[in-house]
């Protein structure tokens, strides 16, 4: 008698790309409840599930869109928790993982380590727990001198009490890149456009949050810039070049435009403009009222927030790196060179080949739900649905104003693509995919060429 053998069912398996989407999800979801609670707003009302879903979202994932002021709307309860969701998906919820197990004593895994590689975007898993520590130091210390700084404004403008939390709650928003304030008048820091203290500050955060915190301790551990490595220098070359041409495009296009640079001296056209210039990249904040930019002021900063920060940071887009990589490609084509170099290094294919896809992914991301939309909320304009929809992605959170009076499928559009943005298109792609077979890759098919140009 043969006896067959009962199969046993094997626990399913996450990829560290399915266990990163899964937790941001997890996060945000825990968002919901917390934000749908009555107790979170001032009028102690629920505000529904589709756009507490949506606010947790925007916070979680560091974006700042918001369908109800978040000043006078949220409770300080509700404020709290918005506060804590920025700061969880700003420096990831794997970060904050590993701060717990190393409180606790808990040993990290080795499958623990290849998590937290994936998501603070190290490429081995030597020292990663080193690293993360060092990351939530430098978050949290550089968090904390901000807030001092913005505590000088806002201690004398409010009061000791709400003006200290209102300087941490700014603070962590500008170092996260959320864009969130909880000034309560619904016009992000417009009343702060000729403050250097404010605008400085908060610039200051935003671009640190910005560079990455692989950046942040390559700066650390070398004081020569012959000794950055590639990466570092190809963030701190785009991030100059972006923000100089920002500035630059901005003081000329709203020159003499009354409703935003026209009626403030040079100086102060100067630093509205370079704040402009910073707050796409990908932070949210405006000392400029968004809906009064010139259609070529507006297109110019979707192509900013689409663009955004740099790799490893808290902000969004397809990044400074995934920019330049693909700049310095068309620069190589069209010299006919057969690989890209910068300062003496050669770009990996594979890197190559993941900055186009990176691209190209976004752009038609961007243009299926621009489209989506524009059919679905025929009364605003094209151009108003594309910066919507580019800010989602590039988890900016600029708006021109029309979030609030969205539809419920359209700010569930808004959601997914803040989440794609926040957790990474590519993240996102292989956390959906089915595995791929290891071999695949030794069948070698003849090469034959095709046109293109």
């Amino acid at each position: 008698m043969i006896k067959l053998r009962k199969k046993t069912s094997r626990p399913v398996q996450l990829s560290p790309p399915q266990i990163l989407a899964s937790g941001f999800a997890i996060v945000i979801l825990i968002g919901m409840f917390l934000l749908n609670l009555p107790a979170a707003t001032v009028h102690q009302e629920s505000i529904g599930w589709i756009d507490s879903l949506f606010t947790a979202t925007s916070a979680v994932c560091v974006t700042g869109l918001v369908v109800v002021d978040t000043g006078s709307y949220w409770s300080v309860f509700g404020q709290t928790v918005i506060a804590v969701l920025i700061q969880i998906g700003g420096l990831g919820f794997m970060t904050m993982a590993t701060l717990f197990a190393v409180v606790l004593g808990k040993k990290i895994s080795l499958k623990e380590r290849l998590i937290i590689q994936q998501a603070v975007g190290q490429e081995t898993i030597s020292g990663v727990v080193r690293f993360t520590l060092f990351l939530l130091v430098v978050a949290l210390g550089i968090e904390a001198v901000g807030a001092l700084f913005l505590a000088f404004q806002f201690v004398p403008e409010f009061g000791f009490s709400t003006g200290i939390g209102y300087a941490i709650f700014h603070s962590i928003s500008a170092f996260c890149n959320a864009g969130f304030d909880i000034l309560g008048d619904g016009n992000s820091l417009s009343r702060y456009t000729t403050n250097p203290l404010i605008n400085l500050t908060i610039m200051t955060l935003i671009i640190s949050g910005g560079f990455g915190f692989t950046v942040l301790l390559d700066l650390y551990n070398h004081k020569k810039a012959k000794h950055f490595s590639l990466h570092t220098r190809i963030v701190l070359l785009i991030t100059i070049g972006l923000l100089a041409l920002g500035t630059l495009v901005y003081l000329l296009l709203e020159w003499n435009n009354p409703a935003t640079l026209g009626n403030l001296s040079f100086p102060q056209k100067l630093m509205a403009s370079l704040f402009q210039s910073v707050t796409p990249r990908t932070a949210g904040f405006n000392t400029i009222d968004i809906a009064s930019l010139t259609d070529a002021s507006l297109f110019f900063t979707i192509i900013l927030m689409f663009i955004g920060g740099s790799p490893a940071s808290t902000a969004g887009g397809i990044k400074t790196v995934t920019f330049g990589v693909v700049l310095l490609l068309a620069f190589s084509v069209i010299r006919g060179n057969d690989r890209v170099v910068l300062f003496k290094k050669t770009v990996p294919q594979s890197i190559i080949k993941r900055a186009i896809t990176v691209a190209i992914i976004g752009i038609n991301l961007i243009i299926l739900i621009t489209m989506l939309m524009t059919i679905m909320e025929p009364a605003f304009t094209f151009m108003q649905i594309l910066f919507e929809v580019t800010s989602a992605f590039g988890t900016v959170g600029l708006s021109t104003g029309i979030t609030p009076q969205l539809g419920t499928t359209s700010k569930l559009l808004m959601i997914a693509m803040m989440y794609a943005g926040r957790v990474g298109i590519l993240t996102v792609a292989f956390a959906l995919a089915r595995r791929q077979h290891h071999y695949r890759d030794l069948v070698h098919y003849a090469e034959e060429k095709v046109m293109v140009g």
